[in-house]
């Protein structure tokens, strides 16, 4: 059984309880910070004084429910949670993107109150490039289990045929029993509006929604389609267990008909659900990207994960009003710039029909700010990529990964044996979808040369000229690209040193993103015959030269511009009346390097 466990909290500066208020999650705390000019997160978060928090819930559990398991799931917490139930420690999780379980059978009473605590840590700043929030800004869930049920997680469904449609489920029930397994039409399907198309030129129901201009749901068959099941499967299981099954007639997933089906699974008194879509994704040098077959050409956005003035909370209807925004704007598709994103966030690309690259992290072990992820991740890449994978692996939607953005570290050879890791890491865990990293070609050669934007030199450097608003790192390669125009990335990309700084870790990945490299792409499809280029990052203002190149040649897929949403954080980009002081820096620190001891 789940429920929300989303009300009744209270939150407090940590070590100002007396000061608590009541609030209900989601929740965004950076919201109640104060902004200062000496912010040490300064233009990044949006120049916000950013705190630590605790929240603090009292429930109580059935006594019916002692002998059954209990599990607490929060979808996001930023950042480094710990979670207290009873006054004992019983979980913490450092990253602040990827949501995480926790088992509370063994410290929960039940018939009796309990309090369970999570103190969340944000002072340490500078730990991120935008905005982050801070708390609990996604939902939490409550799972009362019996002892005998299907492991959280385990029910995967795959696509192995869309011209005879046929699936294969996966679970992975905790004992031996039996399994059933049903296949259920879902009952709201969602289309778009096809350009020039008005309601009355189709069949199907327009049911009322808020916003008249979203993306509206409409029954698939009839009012009965989510009590139809479509096929079952009785089995005998135990441990793991794999079951293919055919399903003619069914419908298939793709952008313009995002039809889905629902996958029950019953294991005794426990049953799991989960929404799936039926389509293949295929991407290669001959046929490019391909759903079902048949080619498509993404015309990507990247976003950042906040709401704008909700703050980082992740909302299911402000979730949906961003997918429905962009696609009328006329995207197919999105980057989660640069982190995982939300389920709700999923659940709006499966029903609207965006597609979606699903990012996995912003830097590597490399501190692009002094506190961020870059001293854990390689202790638990591993772990962060299969909780990525097991929230994204049943969402049609979801069509590729990124295993990170502008990492320089791809110029090393360190770097470059660590993307291999991580993309055979995801491999391991979903063969189904191709890899990709977002890299700055021309990044990685400065870097190479010792004038890389990001270095824990200059991590270390951002955080002590905080209060000095002196630009630093990525903040003044912003600055650098606004004075110099976009020729300044694109043109430098195409010189000899980025090819030899970027074809190693290009190997190590099935589709080489390209961060800002559009005049590469002539020279490096001649030179790389079976190279894959995405546009993982590039300017709105190439986005038509780039549908043109695309449509010449299949091997580069698309693109995703900077950016199709504006967000909070990196505050006054391209700001053209902080010209003059900019460039005398700039001016400034080249004289000095060149001429001062």
């Amino acid at each position: 059984m789940k429920q929300s466990f989303n009300e009744n909290w209270v939150c407090y500066r940590t070590g100002e309880k007396e000061k608590a208020f009541a609030v209900t999650l989601p929740h965004d705390a950076m919201q109640l910070d104060e902004r200062s000019e000496t912010s040490a997160g300064g233009v990044n978060i949006g120049w916000y004084e950013a705190q630590d928090y605790t929240y603090e819930k009292t429930f109580i559990l059935p006594e019916k429910a002692k002998d059954e398991k209990v599990i607490l799931e929060f979808e996001g917490v930023y950042r480094k949670a710990t979670v207290y139930l009873n006054g004992e420690k019983v979980a913490y999780h450092s990253y602040g993107y990827i949501g995480f379980y926790v088992d509370a059978t063994k410290y929960v009473k039940f018939g009796k109150e309990n309090v369970i605590c999570v103190e969340v840590i944000n002072h340490d700043q500078p730990n991120s490039r935008w905005y982050s929030g801070t708390g609990i800004y996604r939902p939490v869930w409550l799972y009362i289990a019996p002892k005998k049920h299907l492991r959280f997680d385990s029910v995967k469904i795959t696509t192995l045929d869309y011209k005879e449609p046929k699936i294969r489920v996966e679970a992975w029930p905790n004992a031996a029993g039996e399994v059933k397994v049903e296949i259920l039409e879902k009952q709201i399907v969602t289309r778009k509006a096809v350009a020039g198309e008005s309601a009355d030129q189709t069949d199907e129901t327009i049911e009322p929604c808020i916003d008249e201009n979203a993306v509206q749901p409409t029954v698939q068959n009839s009012d009965k389609a989510s009590d139809k099941i479509i096929a079952l499967e009785i089995l005998q299981a135990d441990g793991k267990f794999s079951r293919e099954i055919a399903l003619p007639g069914a419908n298939l997933w793709s952008p313009e008909a995002p039809n889905l089906y629902t996958c029950r699974v019953t294991f005794g008194e426990d049953i799991q659900e989960e929404t799936f879509g039926i389509r293949v994704v295929s991407c290669t040098p001959e046929e490019g990207f391909c759903i079902n077959g048949k080619r498509v050409l993404l015309k990507g956005g990247c976003i950042h994960h906040d709401n704008g003035l909700l703050g980082a909370c992740a909302y299911e209807f402000a979730e949906r009003r961003k997918i429905s925004i962009l696609l009328d704007a006329g995207y197919n598709a999105i980057r989660s710039a640069h982190n995982p994103c939300s389920k709700a966030l999923l659940r709006a690309c499966d029903e609207m029909g965006m597609l979606v690259m699903d990012e996995y992290i912003d830097g590597w072990y490399i501190h692009k700010t002094k506190y961020d992820y870059a001293d854990e991740i390689l202790d638990n890449y591993r772990k962060d990529l299969k909780d990525m994978v097991d929230k994204d692996y049943n969402h049609p939607s979801v069509i590729m990964y990124s295993t990170g953005n502008e990492v320089s570290e791809t110029a090393q050879k360190k770097g470059i044996a660590l993307t291999k890791s991580l993309t055979d890491r995801l491999h391991e865990l979903d063969s189904t979808r191709p890899v990709s990293c977002g890299i700055n070609i021309f990044f990685n050669f400065l870097s190479s040369m010792g004038f890389g934007v990001y270095s824990d030199k200059k991590a270390d450097e951002a955080a002590e000229n905080a209060k000095k608003k002196k630009a630093v790192g990525s903040e003044f390669y912003n600055t650098v690209a606004g004075i110099f125009g976009a020729g300044f990335m694109k043109t430098g990309a195409t010189l000899y040193p980025c090819d030899v700084k970027t074809r190693d870790a290009y190997a190590n990945m099935d589709v080489a993103g390209y961060n800002y490299g559009i005049k590469r792409y002539h020279h490096d499809l001649k030179k790389y015959p079976k190279r894959i280029i995405l546009g993982s990052e590039t300017f709105c203002a190439d986005a038509y030269r780039f549908m043109q190149e695309a449509k010449r040649d299949k091997r580069i897929i698309g693109d995703f511009v900077w950016a199709a949403q504006d967000y909070l954080g990196e505050v006054g980009i391209g700001a053209f009346n902080m010209w003059w002081k900019n460039m005398a820096e700039i001016l400034w620190r080249i004289w000095k390097k060149r001429f001062l001891v």
